[in-house]
């Protein structure tokens, strides 16, 4: 069993990628995280010294404290955060036990450079559909939670990115690295460049995307689905965050069946959250 204030990590697993899940802070020092510059799937990094600075950053959240092994650092920056409001737990046996698990990590070394506020951002053609929404989910929920997205006009992206250091994405042109390869889509290429590709949710939902997006609705019977929804979409909202913002549902959705749903079949039978269920089992 855990002891009091940590959560293990095949329970922290469950988390990642889901809209509801704690933030995750990583608080090792500059010269450890240089030695492996790893992070957990969106995961922030944050200086302990300076937790009196940053801590009320997260209040009214859950946290969950990342450091070498569970003991060294993240012990006091959880109670600290407890003490700013926010309900923070340690991650038990630190990133050392998360690694021994063989659960993903993203190399910091494959993202583009952080801005003051240490985000990151992108910057596409306008008027996404499938890639241009997959891609901004992939880096939100698995990468930078707090990623900023532009989008422009197709000849403007190159300018754009190199005023503001952006990465352009899912377009054209010379050492663009987050585009289309070969047969692969750009959502391809981002999970396997953020070490994404064993993890199978993940590993389900891009066959899915690729269809969608390459026109190629056999490499998954969920493609055209995903595609009809897609092209609604854009039918719905003319401003591309409201689109944005919209498709992070979509994907949310998708990306809980390739986790949890891909043997169920329709039935009569209702599937309840499980707070849903703990709540109807008290009423009766």
């Amino acid at each position: 069993m855990p002891a009091l204030n940590t959560i293990p990590s095949d329970k922290l697993a469950r988390l990642i990628g889901i809209p509801a899940g704690p933030v995750l802070i990583d608080v090792r020092p500059a010269e450890e995280f240089a030695a492996e510059p790893l992070l957990i799937p969106g995961a922030l990094r944050r200086p302990s010294a300076d937790i009196a600075t940053w801590a009320s950053e997260f209040r009214g959240r859950s946290a969950v404290v990342v450091c070498r092994d569970g003991n060294t650092l993240s012990q006091g920056v959880a109670s600290w955060l407890r003490h700013e409001g926010v309900a923070a737990e340690v991650l038990e046996d630190g990133m050392g036990g998360w690694a021994a698990a063989g659960l993903p990590m993203v190399p910091e070394a494959v993202l583009p450079p952080r801005d003051a506020n240490g985000q990151t951002v992108w910057v596409t053609r306008g008027r996404p559909k499938v890639d241009r929404i997959a891609c901004p989910w992939l880096i939100r929920r698995f990468v930078d939670p707090s990623a900023i997205f532009l989008f422009v006009a197709p000849p403007e992206v190159q300018g754009v990115a190199e005023r503001f250091g952006a990465a352009p994405f899912d377009i054209e042109g010379e050492g663009v690295r987050w585009s289309h390869r070969g047969e692969l889509c750009t959502f391809d290429v981002m999970v396997d460049a953020f070490g994404l590709g064993g993890y199978v949710p993940l590993a389900r939902l891009a066959p899915i995307v690729r269809g969608a997006d390459t026109a190629r609705p056999d490499l998954a019977s969920e493609a055209a689905g995903l595609l009809a929804a897609s092209l609604g979409l854009s039918r719905m909202y003319a401003d591309d965050l409201e689109q944005l913002e919209a498709g992070m549902l979509l994907y949310d959705a998708f990306f809980r069946w390739c986790r949890d749903a891909t043997d169920e079949t329709h039935n009569w039978v209702s599937h309840q959250p499980a707070k849903a269920r703990a709540k109807e089992k008290k009423r009766q």
